[in-house]
Protein backbone atom coordinates (compact mmCIF):
# COMPACT_ATOMS: atom_id res chain seq x y z
CA UNK A 1 0.00 0.00 0.00
CA UNK A 2 2.73 2.28 0.76
CA UNK A 3 3.46 2.52 -3.58
CA UNK A 4 -0.33 3.20 -3.96
CA UNK A 5 -0.28 5.50 -1.21
CA UNK A 6 3.05 7.77 -2.68
CA UNK A 7 1.31 7.57 -6.73
CA UNK A 8 -2.12 8.22 -5.64
CA UNK A 9 -2.50 10.63 -2.52
CA UNK A 10 -5.87 9.20 -1.96
CA UNK A 11 -7.37 11.18 -5.33
CA UNK A 12 -8.69 9.83 -7.99
CA UNK A 13 -7.25 9.05 -10.92
CA UNK A 14 -7.75 11.04 -13.94
CA UNK A 15 -6.60 11.17 -17.38
CA UNK A 16 -4.47 14.32 -16.73
CA UNK A 17 -3.35 13.54 -13.72
CA UNK A 18 -1.61 10.08 -15.89
CA UNK A 19 -0.33 12.58 -18.72
CA UNK A 20 1.39 14.39 -16.17
CA UNK A 21 3.00 11.26 -14.41
CA UNK A 22 4.48 9.71 -17.59
CA UNK A 23 6.12 13.26 -18.30
CA UNK A 24 7.40 13.78 -14.82
CA UNK A 25 10.74 10.87 -14.18
CA UNK A 26 9.61 10.64 -10.23
CA UNK A 27 5.92 10.22 -10.99
CA UNK A 28 6.67 7.65 -13.69
CA UNK A 29 8.80 5.41 -11.95
CA UNK A 30 6.14 5.25 -9.01
CA UNK A 31 3.54 4.65 -11.65
CA UNK A 32 5.46 1.90 -12.88
CA UNK A 33 6.23 0.39 -9.16
CA UNK A 34 2.62 0.62 -8.73
CA UNK A 35 2.25 -1.66 -11.84
CA UNK A 36 4.49 -4.16 -11.26
CA UNK A 37 3.71 -4.47 -7.64
CA UNK A 38 0.23 -4.63 -8.37
CA UNK A 39 0.17 -7.34 -10.98
CA UNK A 40 2.38 -9.06 -8.60
CA UNK A 41 0.38 -9.42 -5.68
CA UNK A 42 -2.85 -10.35 -7.85
CA UNK A 43 -0.34 -12.94 -9.66
CA UNK A 44 0.54 -14.34 -6.24
CA UNK A 45 -2.57 -14.28 -4.50
CA UNK A 46 -4.33 -15.78 -7.07
CA UNK A 47 -2.08 -17.86 -9.28
CA UNK A 48 0.07 -19.41 -6.39
CA UNK A 49 -1.30 -19.06 -2.87
CA UNK A 50 -4.85 -19.93 -3.36
CA UNK A 51 -4.28 -23.03 -5.42
CA UNK A 52 -1.19 -24.00 -2.45
CA UNK A 53 -3.44 -23.45 0.30
CA UNK A 54 -6.28 -25.51 -1.62
CA UNK A 55 -3.76 -28.31 -2.38
CA UNK A 56 -3.00 -27.93 1.59
CA UNK A 57 -6.55 -28.27 1.95
CA UNK A 58 -6.71 -31.63 -0.21
CA UNK A 59 -8.92 -29.87 -2.62
CA UNK A 60 -8.93 -31.03 -6.09
CA UNK A 61 -7.41 -28.15 -8.43
CA UNK A 62 -8.69 -26.75 -11.70
CA UNK A 63 -8.62 -24.04 -14.27
CA UNK A 64 -8.34 -20.69 -12.27
CA UNK A 65 -11.99 -19.76 -12.15
CA UNK A 66 -12.98 -23.02 -10.65
CA UNK A 67 -10.28 -22.09 -8.14
CA UNK A 68 -11.20 -18.41 -7.43
CA UNK A 69 -15.15 -20.12 -6.65
CA UNK A 70 -13.43 -22.28 -4.14
CA UNK A 71 -11.77 -19.72 -2.69
CA UNK A 72 -14.58 -17.17 -2.98
CA UNK A 73 -16.83 -20.04 -0.99
CA UNK A 74 -14.36 -19.85 1.30
CA UNK A 75 -14.46 -16.30 2.21
CA UNK A 76 -11.09 -15.67 1.04
CA UNK A 77 -11.70 -13.47 -1.69
CA UNK A 78 -14.78 -11.15 -2.05
CA UNK A 79 -15.87 -12.13 -6.04
CA UNK A 80 -14.31 -14.62 -8.68
CA UNK A 81 -16.22 -11.74 -10.63
CA UNK A 82 -14.58 -9.03 -9.22
CA UNK A 83 -11.15 -10.79 -9.13
CA UNK A 84 -11.11 -11.33 -13.25
CA UNK A 85 -12.47 -7.86 -13.79
CA UNK A 86 -9.72 -6.25 -11.61
CA UNK A 87 -7.27 -9.23 -13.81
CA UNK A 88 -8.67 -7.50 -16.73
CA UNK A 89 -7.64 -3.77 -15.59
CA UNK A 90 -3.82 -5.09 -14.61
CA UNK A 91 -3.80 -6.04 -18.00
CA UNK A 92 -4.61 -3.03 -19.29
CA UNK A 93 -2.06 -1.43 -17.13
CA UNK A 94 0.26 -3.61 -18.53
CA UNK A 95 -0.51 -3.72 -22.10
CA UNK A 96 -2.40 -0.21 -22.57
CA UNK A 97 0.94 2.26 -20.57
CA UNK A 98 2.21 3.77 -23.44
CA UNK A 99 -1.14 3.89 -26.02
CA UNK A 100 -3.95 5.28 -24.44
CA UNK A 101 -3.74 7.02 -20.88
CA UNK A 102 -7.70 7.06 -20.82
CA UNK A 103 -7.69 3.40 -20.70
CA UNK A 104 -4.86 3.65 -18.53
CA UNK A 105 -6.30 6.23 -16.23
CA UNK A 106 -9.34 4.10 -15.69
CA UNK A 107 -7.48 0.81 -14.73
CA UNK A 108 -5.36 2.33 -12.26
CA UNK A 109 -8.46 4.03 -10.69
CA UNK A 110 -10.05 0.40 -10.52
CA UNK A 111 -6.99 -0.55 -9.59
CA UNK A 112 -6.37 2.16 -7.03
CA UNK A 113 -9.73 1.22 -5.05
CA UNK A 114 -8.77 -2.35 -5.68
CA UNK A 115 -5.68 -2.51 -3.66
CA UNK A 116 -7.23 -2.69 -0.15
CA UNK A 117 -9.83 -5.34 -0.88
CA UNK A 118 -5.92 -7.42 -2.44
CA UNK A 119 -4.17 -6.37 0.94
CA UNK A 120 -7.63 -7.84 2.59
CA UNK A 121 -7.44 -11.21 0.79
CA UNK A 122 -3.51 -11.66 1.74
CA UNK A 123 -4.52 -11.18 5.34
CA UNK A 124 -7.42 -13.66 5.38
CA UNK A 125 -5.30 -16.09 3.24
CA UNK A 126 -2.41 -15.56 5.58
CA UNK A 127 -4.80 -16.19 8.38
CA UNK A 128 -5.92 -19.73 6.77
CA UNK A 129 -2.31 -20.68 6.81
CA UNK A 130 -1.44 -19.77 10.34
CA UNK A 131 -5.19 -21.49 11.64
CA UNK A 132 -4.23 -24.24 9.72
CA UNK A 133 -0.25 -25.05 10.54
CA UNK A 134 -0.60 -23.25 14.04
CA UNK A 135 2.82 -21.02 13.44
Amino acid sequence: MFTANRLFKDSEVTEARVREWTQDADMAERLDAFVARYSRLQDTLGDKLIPQLLLYLGEDLGPAVDNLDKAERFGWIPSTDDWFTHRKLRNQMIHDYIDDPRILADALEAGRLWVKPMVEVAAKLIEEIEKRTGN
